[in-house]
């Protein structure tokens, strides 16, 4: 029988583990399945665990996805998931000026052309249809950054592309490659409004992506190894041997066995000196807080001017997000907190209230940094070795470190060691 160890379940893992295991269903067949997590619960960065001190199930940070990202839904119908995503009635996007207190909603047309441009109410407050030309012209750029790669009229791109960019790409557009920027928005925007609406799960990431293919994949066999570290990979010629746990143990290798290899690249490259991986990462930070608040047409609001950046609305929690967050990383958690808190109060038109129970989670190296030089140190998920194929959103999967991004780098290992 034939084994595929897979090495890492955050959400690339997982999903080469599901698009492996559709070849052995219920176990049988000759193919095995093992899948080894160092920490003690699988899913990465797209987790939820249980709060004690709140009292709340709290995800790791928040995550939008979108229609369009094919990789998200193939991945939700092969692991079965019934808690799935919530979304508002079509492509809307509500934003909220901190300090002009403007309020505006982007909401795109549900087809190819771009009805919504000739609207004034349904575009960027104080621009023109023809200002969005730059989103063509945008389509031709290559090494450069976002903000570099054309002069974007205003006020556009404070208004929409800065926010956008920096979500999509957790890294400042001043650095950040117009050319993943350029990518991502061909397969959202420029399809129009069918693949732009927007999605999070309410009732958590737990729920939605891990839980529900981490039961799929038991059901079908496959063998789910927590709190088991890959120390070492031990190599004869061009092929994986053995894996050597951090226990010291070792698992030998069949001639015909694989591995999927989907942990951080910093891990990678311990695993495969030589291998080259972005060296550069930028933080995100999220801010949960016990409260509630109205849920509104979308369920999120961007804000601009604020610390705050995205704010999402789930049951007894608001949860902020701040992307390309270096520079928090020193300021005391308090601070933070009274920061968004204050954001939150003015979005919602709230009188001054007490601080409400909140955690602030800092993620230090939540991504790559989506620039030029990170991108071209990107590896693909071949490396030389026959019975091995790299995983994971930093992989050069044509997309920055996103939720899809992970996915897709997932199901393309599960293809190369199918195919070996």
């Amino acid at each position: 029988m034939r084994t595929i160890h897979v090495i890492g379940a955050g959400l690339a893992g997982l999903a080469a583990a599901l698009a492996l295991s559709e070849k052995a269903p219920g176990g049988k067949g000759e193919l095995r399945l093992v899948l080894h997590e160092a920490g003690p619960q699988a899913g990465g960065r797209c987790r939820s665990y249980h709060d004690r001190e709140l009292g709340l199930l709290l995800d790791n940070g928040n995550h939008l996805v979108l229609s369009g990202n094919g990789a998200v839904r193939r991945y939700l119908a092969m692991a079965g998931s019934r808690n799935g995503l919530a979304s508002p009635p079509g492509p809307i996007y509500p934003f909220f000026e901190r300090d002009s207190g403007l309020r505006y909603e982007i909401r795109f047309s549900a087809g190819r052309f771009p009805f919504w441009l000739f609207d004034p109410r349904r575009r960027v407050p104080d621009t023109r249809a023809r200002d969005y030309a730059a989103l063509a012209h945008l389509l031709r750029a290559g090494e450069e950054t976002v903000l570099g790669a054309l002069p974007w009229p205003e006020p556009l791109y404070r208004r929409l592309i800065e926010p956008l960019a920096i979500a999509v790409l957790n890294t400042d557009p001043g650095e950040a490659s117009a050319l993943l920027f350029r990518r991502v928005l061909a397969e959202t925007l420029l399809k129009g409004g069918r693949a732009l609406i927007p999605a999070f799960p309410p009732h958590g990431l737990g729920p939605c992506f891990i839980e529900p293919a981490l039961a799929t994949l038991t059901a079908r066999g496959a063998e789910i190894r927590l709190n088991q570290r890959i120390a070492a990979l031990r190599l004869e010629g061009n092929r994986v041997a053995a894996l050597r746990t951090g226990r010291g143990e070792e698992i030998a290798l069949s001639a015909a066995d694989g591995v999927v290899l989907a942990v951080p690249p910093w891990v990678a490259a311990e695993l495969l000196p030589g291998l080259k991986v972005p060296e550069r990462f930028e933080s995100i930070l999220n801010i949960h807080y016990r409260m509630e608040a109205p849920r509104g047409e979308a369920g999120f609001w961007g804000i601009l001017g604020g610390l705050a950046q995205w704010v999402f609305v789930k049951e007894g929690v608001v949860s902020v997000t701040v992307s390309a967050a270096n520079a928090t990383l020193e300021e005391p958690a308090e601070a933070l907190a009274e920061r968004a808190f204050a954001d939150i109060t003015a979005l919602f038109a709230r009188p001054p209230s007490p601080l409400p129970p909140y955690r602030v989670i800092r993620e230090k190296r939540a991504t790559f940094a989506a620039t030029p030089e990170n991108e071209r140190r990107r590896p693909g998920p071949r490396v030389g070795l026959a019975n091995l194929a790299l995983a994971g959103d930093w992989t050069a999967t044509g997309l920055p470190a996103t939720i899809e991004g992970a996915i897709r780098s997932g199901f393309t290992a599960a293809e190369v060691l199918h195919a070996a």
